[in-house]
């Protein structure tokens, strides 16, 4: 058999194996009886006082060590044995040495040891945790190795290691707890994370679930900005203690009998910080645990005379653990965070698959954007705007799509925002302006015989800032062969509101090549009617909010009131006002989202020169268009 070795611990058996012979000096004890025959020679035995069965070196060595013979029980013990196990060495002769260690605690360590008493196996090493007389522990390493064949014994040494271990242990608490709030650390927090998880997937005594508040202190950069990271410290270590008595307040209310313990606290770097509760019991326990922590850090700090109050955005994820990881659960409960900051922060928010699944789908089309364009994947639809007075098409605005080819068809509300956020807009922009312009000339080329339209396009404010719009501008037109003035630009009133420096620059030059430029939305940005003398803007496209809640005359239809459903005489107010100011300033006017008639009619009252809505056309392809110039006028739909 080949010679093989063991070492475990009486928590159970260690993996490693060391497979090197012991080395046996020629100094060894003599596991027989003395011999009744002569002595030894002054040459071969021991110096003059010594025992020939105990040399010299194993009496007096600071190792502790004992011979045992093949039926396992103690020859002889030196006195650093005795003195080890409090025994003394001369009580230990004749004892089972296997109860004097623990070898007999575990199976395999048991197994190894009977295997060298026979010779069998070359060598046991093995760590144990003996309870000495006194009622103190010892931690010890346990040796096991055979004598010569003739000795029919092996040599038992034991070595003190508790000092050794209680060093370990202290680096191992260093290693896994914060030195600022000595809570558990991150990597202290993620083995526990692992472990729980795995347990929970056996363990039928718990309810299988596992739940993760994950918290994040507002405001925290602004008071180490302020008042020095000292104080940033104490704020953390007192967080950190109210933290500690919420999980030990949420454990008292733990159903009795419940094996579960008070939920982890741990500081996960930062601001950050973390309560771990296994064993949990659906959402309900943890939104109460999230309360009870937002009401703990409510009440303000008194911090070596410094007063402070800061408040917590929470996440919140309570799922079954079978059918998570470690990584999806943080994944889940650091998106969840980041919408209770984003809700308006000092709130906790429950992790929404749905939402998740929204953000998911962000994601997955912000990846794919800019190569879209270059895929061609994008259409223009365009929308009519007709004239009040004779119901004619006067000009078209182009409304970007995109056929994706996992989500179908998409709006620009579900991918505008993304492409302003990524810079891709400039891209797509101008691939929108290029397109519309082409098909304005090519309806201009095939209806000679009517009034050109013009078409309106809209522009985001970081196309003005990212790129050189007016040399695009200029580049597209001459490519095109469209005029400028059959060319309208939107923007949002936001935008063009805080315009200034270059974008009023660009603004400025695009107006004075003879674009058109058009407020979108007015009336529920900003508002401010200084900014209409001062910019160069030729068209007011008023919000359909406004014509929603139009007052209706008696036998009128009244369906298309305000969002409650009532009619709102003052809106219509504000459109009479609003269209009289703009023609005065030699403004033309533009009403978004008309729908029935009777708003129409109304708006033509008012004077309002254009509208656009659903009444006269949805979105249409660039063949429907042409349809359209063909009529007389625009049919309502």
């Amino acid at each position: 058999m080949r010679e093989r070795t063991v070492s475990g611990t009486s928590q159970g058996p260690a993996p490693a194996a060391d497979l090197v012979r012991p080395a046996i000096t020629d100094r060894h004890v003599n596991a027989s009886v003395p011999s009744s025959g002569p002595s030894p020679g002054p040459s071969s035995g021991p110096s003059s006082g010594e025992s020939p069965t105990t040399p010299a070196a194993f009496s007096l060595a600071p190792l502790a060590m004992a011979v045992v013979d093949r039926d396992g029980l103690v020859v002889t013990a030196n006195g650093a044995m005795g003195a080890l196990l409090a025994t003394g060495a001369e009580p230990l002769a004749g004892r089972v040495a296997a109860d004097l260690v623990d070898l007999a605690s575990d199976t395999r360590t048991w197994h190894a040891y009977r295997e060298v008493l026979r010779g069998r196996q070359a060598r046991l090493r093995c760590t144990r945790r003996l309870k000495q007389p006194d009622g103190t522990w010892l931690w010890v390493q346990v040796s096991v190795a055979p004598l010569p064949e003739e000795e029919r014994a092996v040599l038992l040494s034991v070595a003190d290691i508790s000092a050794n271990r209680q060093l370990q242990a202290r680096l191992r608490h260093l290693q896994m707890h914060d030195p600022v709030t000595r809570l558990p650390n991150r990597t202290f927090f993620f083995d526990q994370l692992s472990v729980a998880l795995e347990r929970e997937g056996y363990d039928e005594a718990g309810t299988g679930r596992i739940g993760l508040v994950y918290l994040d202190l507002d405001g925290f950069k602004a008071v180490n900005d302020t008042l020095g990271h000292r104080v940033g410290d104490r704020l953390l270590t007192a967080v950190a203690e109210r933290l500690t008595r919420c999980a030990d307040e949420a454990a008292l209310l733990r159903t009795a009998g419940t094996a579960a313990g008070a939920p982890l606290v741990a500081r996960l770097g930062g601001d950050e910080f973390a309560l771990l509760v296994e064993d949990s019991t659906g959402t309900e326990q943890l939104a109460d645990l999230a309360d009870s922590v937002l009401k703990a850090l409510q009440a303000p700090f008194d911090l070596a005379g410094q007063r402070l109050s800061v408040s917590a955005s929470i996440g919140v994820v309570e799922r079954q653990s079978g059918s998570t990881t470690a990584t999806g659960l943080m994944q889940a409960a650091d998106t969840t965070l980041y919408w209770a900051k984003a809700d308006g922060k000092a709130r906790w928010t429950l992790f929404d698959p749905e939402r998740n699944a929204h953000r998911m789908t962000r994601q997955a089309l912000s990846s794919t954007l800019r190569a879209a364009v270059g895929r061609g994947e994008f259409v223009l639809e365009y929308q009519p705007l007709v004239g009040m007075a004779e119901g004619e098409v006067r000009g078209v605005e182009a409304l970007v799509r995109w056929h994706h080819p996992q989500f179908g068809l998409l709006t620009p509300n579900r991918f505008i925002s993304l492409a302003e956020e990524d810079g891709s807009i400039v891209q797509l922009g101008r691939w929108i302006l290029a397109t519309a312009c082409r098909q304005a000339r090519r309806w201009q080329i095939d209806h000679p015989d009517r009034a050109p339209i013009f078409v309106s396009v809209n522009v985001a404010v970081r196309q003005v800032w990212d790129s050189d719009l007016v040399a695009d501008v200029a580049e597209i037109l001459a490519e095109t062969g469209l005029a400028p003035h059959l060319l309208q630009l939107e923007l949002t009133e936001s935008a063009l509101m805080g315009s200034a420096g270059r974008p009023l620059q660009a603004l400025k030059a695009l107006s004075d090549m003879g674009v058109r430029i058009a407020i979108d939305d007015f009336g529920t940005g900003y508002s401010n009617l200084a900014y209409l003398s001062r910019l160069p803007v030729s068209v007011l496209k008023l919000d359909g909010a406004f014509v929603r809640g139009f007052q209706y005359e008696s036998g009128e239809e009244s369906g298309a009131a305000g969002d409650d459903g009532q009619p709102n005489p003052a809106d219509e107010i504000i459109v009479e006002a609003l269209v009289q100011l703009a023609h005065r300033l030699g403004l033309t006017v533009t009403a978004e989202g008309v729908e029935t008639d009777a708003q129409a009619s109304r708006l033509r009252r008012l004077g309002c020169d254009t509208g656009q809505g659903w009444l006269y056309s949805r979105a249409v392809s660039p063949e429907r268009i042409a349809e359209l110039l063909g009529a007389a006028a625009c049919p309502q739909a």
